[in-house]
């Protein structure tokens, strides 16, 4: 669905949040921190700083990132609003305009008391901003779906079908429900929720590789920040799940309904979850393009290919005459996708001898080492090494400096992910970047897509790659 770019800024002076009352439908009488729309040609700073000016009158200066939250917005769109912590550039008295009805400087624990846009106060008590327990209820217990009825001046039934997502509610009664939950902090049983709407609010991750690979590859961790990081502005968690060595589990997990939708990661062959996802139709998004011809699931995938291929015909313009290569495993594409980029780079002699200038590895350190210790042996004339990730890359390089090998004086090393790996060997690694986290922003973003509307297909994603030149080559 479209996003519309907003900001929003926190200004706390002296214990007090700065809010102002909007004026204008749809949000007419609610509280809100200062801010609005990105306006073409505008970054975010110089947005929040036009919008406090004409909200409040006041002159701010933008510092650091606080979260990101997504709301509905118009027409099915989505506002993606990013949050920063602002400071006032000079002390002044604030007062309201254009969109702001009103504003006021209220004691942070009081800020749970006021009519709040939904969704803010729980923005804000994640941050930080306000204490978790600003507000208490009355019966100093857990508020209930009779308790919040009775605040919003609604039935019962009518608040079980906003906490439902039903569509059988008007604009004005939703907003007024959502008000009275945020004030009174009334936490849905999600257990009772799950029963009524199939829905369990939970994304599950699955990484088809054993634990202590996704605890030493700083790739996957990558991936996991980027999908974090969406689903942050979400109500959906996510669990993290290693597939191997029992599949089985996985699938069982899956069928027994307790994830709303499935993000796989690190395929290793014909998966066979990737087909009884495909037949469920259940929303799932693949990281990297699956082998095989026929498959309906979108996945995201960074452009292997040409990556390997700039970095190959660096080497070659470098003047390096008998150039290698360290694969990764010939049951995942990425391996595939960057040797084929290894050899529509190399020169017509070379490339007539490619299966002769090649060892796998299994995107590991041990794995780089054992490789290029083959490579020394069948190919002692070697002048230069492109691994296809950084962590073969590493591997290689211990094993050139233990053969006497200098790099890059004797041998050029090319890496591929420009991941931290490559920023802490010694000489550091010229590498291709992918941006670990911008492939799981998207694919927790076409997931998103399909959550929301089951029947959407969205088209692959393939993010460019990038030669980073450093001291290895």
């Amino acid at each position: 669905m479209p996003e519309i770019p907003a900001v929003g800024g926190i200004a706390v002076v002296d214990g007090k949040l700065l809010l102002v009352r909007r004026g204008r439908p749809p949000s007419a009488g609610s509280w809100s921190v200062p801010g609005g729309r990105v306006e073409p040609g505008e970054d975010d700073q110089a947005a929040l700083v036009r919008e406090f000016r004409e909200e409040t009158g006041l002159l701010v200066s933008v510092k650091e990132l606080l979260g990101e939250v997504r709301r509905p917005g118009p027409a099915g769109t989505t506002y993606r609003i990013r949050d920063y912590r602002v400071e006032l550039v000079t002390p002044a008295t604030a007062v309201a305009g254009d969109d702001a009805a009103d504003v006021a400087w209220v004691p942070l624990d009081a800020v749970a008391r006021y009519p709040l846009s939904p969704g803010l106060l729980r923005a804000l008590q994640r941050w930080g901003i306000v204490p978790p327990a600003a507000y208490r209820h009355p019966s100093h217990g857990s508020p209930t779906l009779e308790e919040v009825a009775a605040h919003a001046g609604v039935s019962r039934a009518t608040v079980s079908r906003v906490v439902n997502d039903s569509p059988r509610v008007s604009p004005a009664v939703r907003e007024a429900v959502l008000r009275s939950i945020e004030e009174l902090g009334y936490v849905p049983n999600r257990a009772a929720r799950t029963l009524v709407t199939r829905r369990t609010d939970t994304i599950a991750l699955v990484i088809s590789e054993p634990e202590s690979r996704l605890f030493s590859d700083p790739v996957l961790a990558g991936f996991v920040r980027g999908i974090a990081d969406v689903l942050a502005g979400t109500d959906y968690m996510f669990v993290l799940l290693t597939a191997q060595p029992d599949t089985e589990r996985i699938a069982r997990y899956i069928r027994n309904g307790h994830a709303d939708g499935v993000i796989l990661m690190s395929l290793h062959g014909d998966d066979p979850l990737v087909g009884m996802l495909e037949a469920r139709r259940m929303p799932a998004v693949l990281s990297g393009r699956p082998l095989g011809r026929g498959h309906t699931i979108p996945y995201v995938d960074a452009d292997n290919v040409g990556g390997a291929r700039q970095a190959t015909e660096y080497l070659v313009r470098q003047g390096r005459r008998t150039i290698v290569s360290i694969t990764g495993p010939m049951e995942m594409c990425a391996a595939i996708d960057r040797l084929a980029g290894f050899r529509s780079g190399l020169p017509p002699e070379l490339r007539r001898r490619w299966r002769s200038l090649i060892a796998t590895g299994a995107f590991t350190e041990e794995s780089g080492e054992r490789a290029m210790a083959e490579l020394l042996e069948r190919v002692p004339d070697l002048d230069a090494v492109f691994a296809a990730n950084d962590l073969m890359a590493a591997g290689a390089l211990r094993v050139l400096k233990a053969a006497g090998r200098r790099v890059p004086d004797d041998v050029a090393l090319v890496g591929f992910d420009d991941s931290s790996a490559a920023r802490h060997t010694d000489p550091q690694l010229t590498s291709v970047r992918q941006s670990a986290e911008e492939l799981g922003q998207n694919m927790a973003k076409l997931l998103l897509v399909q959550l929301a509307d089951p029947d959407a297909r969205p088209d692959p994603v393939i993010l460019p790659t990038e030669l980073v030149i450093r001291e290895s080559a």
